[in-house]
């Protein structure tokens, strides 16, 4: 009934706006067909001119011609809308028509033929709305939906991020049954006769699929295109399928109160005493002046630079008057999820939602906010990918000066990526980590813990929430690839060095840099010459 009832209000409006869009065009029409004032008058010849009166002639025969067109033009202008007036009037009314309830798609028990045939006439819409029988106009180059393609073992995507390759073999299980199920369809289909004949039919298996292609409108459903082996050489059979996408349903509506859902912020730390001043300056004004449901547990690893540490924060507390904080010291080697492990089991208070961050990590107060509406107790846990910031000294080289860190924080790909790789920052309930086991506290050291943890959870029966927040970020700091490494382990610490140096072009002009500077030299010493 709502789809339904969108369809009668969004008619008139269409109506309204074409007619209204006519009526601009006459106005147009009429104001292009007026004579010119007296200050627009053509500069017509003098008077005593020999050429006056053909000078007369000439010009206004021109300006006779040139009114002429434009007023052809205009006509078939106003022709060409009141035309698409009347074709999406119509197509509109067709809808309506035909689909008189097919679009209010309720589980109506006491009628399950009559949802049964409107469920059916609604995906069959989907499929003449979809580009599968002819194109659609497209506004410029990147509105295309391109397609992804596909064989028996692998699959060849365009959106790769950092983890996912150009070829690989579908590991996602929702991908690899989908397509698993595609060829099968398609399979079961030439199986089937076609009309009556007498000759013993071709048996089809997976192994006569060539290679197929698949994209997936968002709105209206995944288009397969599917080529398989014919019956001679150079014949092939297309099979094309369409898995229609059903109308949008109510599933929820509730209110969420977050006004006293506690976020407790855990960083594990050894050392880096004036990264943390500069982590303390982001979480006093986004944690504590801008959200202020919010409690800080620093453990702390050795003693080095400790009443440093020490110092930052109880100077914070007294300027900020903010009491919620507890410093725990351990005095053994560093361990990133010994760290967490021990922050999150020393809170002694009720649930609370853990979000375990890093001393390099930039967040924002609507992030907390995601935070808390993406975990829920014993169903869901948050794990953002957060935007990872390239060195500014290469991105901002060029520039008189590197701008302050808030300028620095916008998305773009010439700024940083995606970190698509990295599980470490997570928001979850206190709860939640108990039950699941918490950290492996064999790993020492940094990475590999969260990873770990990572999978406890997508093993259990949690919802994983893992999507881009735009309020995350990873502050660039140098990467240090040690000397004891093996030259394997050496090889792909710098690979992942300049992974986070810079982009693909920017690392491209550092590489050519003296290339660059020989031809703007030999630019300037050209035009010198000149």
């Amino acid at each position: 009934m709502m789809l339904r009832r969108g369809f009668v209000l969004f008619l008139p409006r269409l109506v309204g706006l074409l007619v209204v869009a006519c009526c601009s065009m006459s106005i147009v029409y009429m104001l292009a067909c007026t004579p010119k004032g007296d200050n627009q008058q053509l500069a017509f010849p003098r008077v005593h001119s020999p050429t006056a009166k053909e000078g007369y002639e000439a010009i206004l025969q021109e300006r006779e011609e040139q009114h002429r067109n434009y007023i052809i033009s205009l006509k078939k202008q106003i022709a060409q809308l009141k035309a698409e007036l009347q074709g999406r009037t119509e197509q509109l009314k067709n809808m309506q028509n035909q689909y008189p309830d097919s679009l209010d798609i309720e589980l109506d028990h006491s009628k399950p033929e009559k949802v049964q045939a409107n469920l059916l006439a609604f995906l069959r819409s989907q499929v003449d709305k979809a580009e599968v029988h002819s194109g659609v106009k497209l506004s410029t180059e990147y509105a295309a939906v391109p397609f992804e393609s596909f064989t028996l073992q692998k699959v060849y995507q365009l959106e790769t991020g950092l983890t996912r390759h150009p070829e690989e073999k579908p590991v996602r299980k929702d991908k690899r049954d989908e397509l698993i199920e595609v060829i099968e369809l398609a399979v079961g289909s030439l199986n089937k006769p076609e009309g009556v004949s007498k000759a013993k039919p071709r048996v089809y298996t997976a192994s006569d699929f060539v290679e197929g292609i698949y994209r997936t409108e968002k709105n209206k459903g995944t288009l397969y295109e599917l080529t398989f082996k014919g019956d001679a050489k150079h014949q092939f059979k297309k099979i094309v399928l369409f898995r229609p996408f059903g109308p949008v349903m109510k599933v929820k509506n509730e209110n969420v109160n977050m006004a006293d859902t506690l976020i407790n912020v855990i960083v594990p730390l050894a050392k880096r005493a004036s990264k943390f001043r500069q982590f303390m300056q982001n979480f006093r004004e986004m944690g504590i002046q801008q959200d202020g449901r919010i409690h800080l547990t620093v453990v702390y690893f050795g003693k080095e630079q400790m009443n440093e540490v020490k110092s930052i924060l109880e100077n914070t507390s007294k300027s900020a008057n903010f009491k919620n904080f507890t410093f725990i010291q351990l005095n053994e080697e560093f361990s990133r999820g010994k760290g967490l492990d021990v922050g999150a089991r020393f809170w002694k208070g009720n649930n609370v939602v853990l979000f375990f961050c890093d001393v390099d990590i930039y967040f924002t107060a609507e992030f907390l906010n995601s935070c808390r509406l993406n975990t829920q107790p014993g169903k869901k846990v948050f794990y953002p990918v957060l935007f990872s910031q390239y060195n500014p000294s290469i991105i901002y080289g060029h520039h008189d000066s590197i701008p302050s860190l808030e300028q620095q924080l916008i998305i773009k790909k010439e700024t940083g990526f995606w970190r698509d790789f990295g599980f470490g920052m997570t928001c979850q309930y206190r709860s939640d980590f108990i039950n699941i086991g918490g950290f492996d506290l064999d790993i020492k050291g940094w990475g590999g813990e969260d990873v770990h943890l990572y999978r406890k959870y997508l093993h259990s029966n949690l919802m994983v929430i893992r999507t881009p927040v735009r309020g995350l970020f990873h502050l660039w700091h140098e990467k240090q690839c040690l000397d004891e490494l093996t030259p394997e382990q050496y090889k792909m610490c710098m690979q992942s060095k300049a992974m986070n140096e810079a982009s693909h072009g920017q690392l491209g002009m550092l590489v050519f840099k003296q290339e660059i500077e020989t031809h703007l030299h030999r630019q300037k010493l050209s035009s010198k010459k000149t």
